[in-house]
């Protein structure tokens, strides 16, 4: 629910303005129709002695009907439109080139659950996945769901949570039409194929069933605030308004969610705060009960759950910054004296995911920026690592769907290599089968492509990790390569180095792709975290300019040409660089940005404020105020020179509301100096995640790439030798 967006997946439908050679790269050519300008209305707003005149606060309308309002998008549109027509063939080729290293017929690994293979597959064209089983896999496929037939229709269609019944008879699946991200769940007979009376409106798009297969729990939102806050029981057959009501959250800095455990026995509900965490738990086989507490929720503390017979492991920061492994009866959880240690606190490695087998404790850690599996067998044998050897990648947990299994599945990627499927057998260590890695097509060769594992030392001597990839013949260490680097920084939430076709094509043209693992993620632990948030955030902002002039000054990219790009929270970390270190960037490309900090978590009616007072601070409090207006893009625009500014959003954006990029955007063209290109795309239909479809998304990217490149590259078609 916080404001994450993918790198590749996000609406990148408008980059930049007017393809131009590098030696006039401060400034462009005239427009044949000028960028539009905001109207001023005054709109003073004061607090703690500080009074801020948002001029442009009348740009938000909740209900996105006010005429002037739309007339206003409507000519940033027509604006960028303009800008952007000269890139249209270039974009054509590059789509092209996207779509066609895709596997046209690709689908997932099937996995065994109760009598039945489940799976997705595509068909060739297809823009969304059919959702099929099989009673063994050289059985015909029973097709559940065709999520092409179910999106015809719509501009917009996001498939939500699918969950079959513990008896395998029937599927619910969440559909959202408007990119809000509030869900209608519905249900089908998967004997007769019919869709159930069943409907349910103003969901998180999910449900767990009770294992008598008639009930079932779902959360719905608050239409306002968007925040999932009441667990409600529903049973088939039965209309909506009869549901009833289970838990209700009131504290609103906590999320809530809802999940089984592997063994089916219990019901699962989460809460989740930035720095607290409770687990509340129900029968599975007696739904008509009611939740409660493994151990109730306590100030700092963070903990979660996996259940293996009569007792739970316990994943905990009590007593551990970084986490640690205890052990407890379900009849003793809450009493802390009684959890019972199984694997110790180390400083250095934060324990990231936990899997119960039956004869298998499973281990997700992350040591210095790297992750790693480890298995420790139950009945007390050696335990022993899974082994890889790239310099950067990603290791985790697939699916692993029974737990009465000795077979483990993880999946494997890096910034060279296509994501992989692997299947071990735990009774013979050291032994994998590779079930499958993903196809690319176009004449992709891995051997080509190198990448690298830094670490750069912020202003403070700070170490901070720096994961990179370039083509081998088109690199050379000398300053000379254009440099494209995206960061985000918020969250704990970590930018994997994994593999991305579509960066390829950047690749292919001479440019160094970079992640800066700044602190505010977890790439270290969760002292990284805590080490970019709250009063520590500066030190975010500082670590992505840090990094930018460490690169370059060490060869791996031209100063003069440094792209940077970022979204939701990394488009704060856009606008922050924008503010503080213009002289750096040619250009930055903010995608759905959260921009206007102060004045947003001030309004406790939007969504993922209140929730995120332990992330950025509560500006109520005068010391919070002080400290994010220092650095909050919208109030930090200031008179001077900008770079090539590249802004998207989209009118239904759940996380972050459209009118944060429309006022930031008003007023960078109010105060900026430079003539640099000032781009502001809104996606009229799509939200936070952009447009949905599996080719459709790579329209935006082709967008971005098509600007960038032509930026870069002006004399040439594209960098193409």
């Amino acid at each position: 629910m916080r404001r994450y967006t993918s790198i590749f997946v996000i609406s990148l439908s408008v980059i930049s303005g007017v393809i131009m050679s590098l030696s006039a790269c401060t400034t462009s050519g005239p427009a044949t129709v000028a960028a539009p300008r905001a109207e001023q209305r005054p709109h003073p707003m004061s607090l703690h002695g500080v009074t801020r005149n948002d001029e442009y606060y009348w740009l938000r309308d909740d209900a996105r009907q006010d005429a002037a309002v739309i007339a206003h998008l409507e000519a940033e549109n027509r604006y960028a439109d303009q800008q952007l027509a000269p890139f249209q063939g270039l974009r054509q080729r590059l789509f092209d080139e996207l779509v066609g290293r895709l596997e046209t017929d690709e689908s997932s690994v099937p996995y065994h659950w109760q009598r039945h293979w489940y799976y997705r597959r595509y068909q060739t064209g297809g823009e969304y996945p059919l959702i099929g089983r099989k009673t063994s896999l050289e059985a015909p496929e029973q097709l559940m769901l065709d999520v092409n037939l179910r999106a015809a229709g719509h501009e917009f269609y996001g498939l939500g949570g699918v969950a079959v019944s513990p008896n395998e008879r029937l599927l619910a699946f969440g559909e959202d039409t408007l990119s809000r991200r509030i869900y209608q769940i519905h249900f089908k007979d998967l004997d007769t194929g019919e869709l159930l009376g069943d409907v349910l409106e103003g969901t998180e798009g999910r449900v767990v069933w009770a294992n008598d297969n008639l009930h079932l729990f779902y959360i719905a939102k608050d239409p306002q605030t968007l925040l999932g806050f009441q667990v409600f029981r529903h049973q088939l057959g039965t209309p909506q308004k009869e549901d009833v009501l289970v838990y209700e959250e009131q504290d609103d800095t906590f999320y809530i969610s809802l999940g089984k455990s592997l063994d089916g026995t219990r019901l699962v509900l989460l809460h989740e705060s930035t720095t607290s965490s409770e687990v509340s738990l129900l029968d599975a086989d007696n739904p008509l009960g009611e939740f409660q507490p493994f151990l109730p929720r306590e100030a700092g503390h963070e903990y979660s759950i996996a259940k293996l017979g009569d007792d739970y492991y316990v994943l905990s920061n009590w007593q551990a910054t970084n986490f640690r492994l205890l052990k407890v009866a379900a009849s003793d959880s809450a009493d802390k004296s009684k959890w019972q240690q199984v694997l110790p606190y180390a400083a250095d490695v934060r324990i990231e995911d936990v899997l119960l087998l039956k004869d298998y404790l499973v281990l997700q850690t992350r040591e210095l920026g790297i992750s790693h599996i480890r298995v420790h067998p139950l009945d007390g044998a050696a335990p022993f690592e899974l082994e890889f050897d790239e310099a950067a990648y990603v290791l985790g947990l697939d699916v692993n769907a029974e737990q009465d299994t000795d077979k483990l599945r993880i999946y494997y990627s890096s910034l060279t290599t296509p994501e992989s499927i692997f299947e071990y057998d735990l009774g013979r260590p050291g032994e994998r089968r590779q079930l499958k890695q993903e196809r690319v097509l176009g004449g992709f060769d891995a051997q080509n492509y190198r990448s690298e594992r830094l670490f750069i030392q912020a202003r403070d001597g700070v170490q901070v990790p720096v994961s990179l990839v370039y083509r081998k013949d088109k690199f050379r260490k000398d300053g000379s390569n254009p440099l494209y680097q995206y960061g985000y920084g918020a969250y704990g939430h970590t930018i994997e180095p994994d593999f991305s076709s579509s960066v390829i094509s950047l690749l292919d043209r001479g440019v160094v792709y970079a992640i800066a693992h700044v602190r505010g993620s977890e790439m270290l632990g969760r002292p990284w975290y805590d080490a970019g948030r709250m009063f520590n955030k500066q030190n975010t902002f500082n670590d992505f300019i840090d990094v930018t002039q460490a690169l370059t000054e060490q060869g791996y990219g031209d100063k003069r040409r440094v792209l940077a790009a970022g979204a939701s929270a990394g488009g704060l970390l856009m606008g922050a660089i924008a503010n503080q270190a213009p002289e750096r960037y040619f250009a930055i490309a903010a995608h759905v940005p959260f921009v206007d900090l102060v004045t947003t978590m001030l309004d406790e009616s939007l969504p993922l404020t209140t929730n995120e007072y332990d992330e950025w601070g509560n500006p109520n409090d005068k010391a919070s105020f002080d400290y994010m207006l220092s650095y909050s893009p919208y109030d930090g625009v200031k008179r001077q020179a900008y770079l090539h500014l590249l802004v998207t959003t989209g009118l239904h954006d759940s996380q972050v509301q459209y009118f944060e990029p429309a006022k930031w955007v008003a007023k960078l063209r109010q105060y900026k100096t430079d003539r640099h290109q000032l781009i502001f795309k809104i996606d009229m239909e799509a939200g936070h995640g952009g447009k949905s479809g599996r080719y459709r998304q790579y329209e935006d990217t082709a967008l971005e790439y098509a600007v960038f490149l032509g930026l870069l590259f002006p004399d040439s078609e594209a960098g193409q030798e």
